[in-house]
């Protein structure tokens, strides 16, 4: 039995009050500052749809990494191979921040008061679709399925691979912030996107995955 320090326990459950204190801030949880903006081209919905599989049991699952800072994302599926991530927070309105869309449109970000990739509780990874500068790295958003993997190293040199049980496609007002955000008790990955057609300069939608650690 692995015995967890006063010290790791404390900050554990400072970045779940952060988290949820974040959470219950926000308006919705919804990415409302991502997609294209007024001077793209009519990029098409990406139409991804929402589908589930049924989850690992718990019994079954992956024992927890230690916290340590993603620095990268694959998605071999979507063609994704990112060699950084950015640090990402939540705003004074409550708003989750992306990727800046001029010089990080091909770079996911990752909300660093939450869970790291890997460690128990929600890891919560934000990525591009598109910007009002063209395709970004999410571009290929449709061609991922269940099952398809998402591997994130680590600074520590570890991969964290996160099998896709759920994909959402949703409505931005109709965001499901308890669910996206919510603590867990094993380590699992939401990477959020945006979809939908462009209305007001920005997509309507959040497409997001739903990973459970597998390796």
């Amino acid at each position: 039995m692995t015995h967890t320090s006063t010290h790791t326990s404390t900050r554990t459950r400072t970045r779940r009050i952060v988290l949820t204190t974040a959470v219950a801030f926000a308006a919705t949880g919804a990415l409302a500052a991502c997609g294209a903006g007024p001077g793209s081209g009519p990029a098409p919905d990406p139409k991804v749809g929402s589908t589930a599989a049924a989850a690992e049991p718990v019994s079954n699952a992956t024992h927890a990494l230690p916290r340590s800072r993603p620095t990268g994302m694959k998605i071999d599926a979507a063609g994704v191979d990112a060699k950084k991530m950015v640090d990402l927070s939540v705003d004074a309105a409550g708003e989750l921040g992306v990727p800046d869309a001029g010089t990080e449109a091909d770079a996911p970000g990752w909300w660093a008061a939450g869970a790291a990739p890997g460690e128990q509780g929600v890891a919560v990874l934000v990525a591009h679709f598109d910007t009002k500068y063209g395709p970004a790295l999410m571009k290929d958003v449709k061609k991922i399925k269940l099952g398809d993997l998402v591997e994130v190293p680590r600074a520590d040199g570890r991969t964290a691979k996160f099998k896709i049980r759920e994909i959402e496609d949703v409505n931005k007002k109709d965001f499901p912030t308890d669910k996206v955000y919510g603590d867990t008790t094993r380590p699992e990955l939401r990477l959020l996107t945006c979809g939908g057609e462009i209305k007001d300069g920005h997509r309507t939608n959040n497409v997001i995955f739903y990973g459970d650690l597998v390796a």
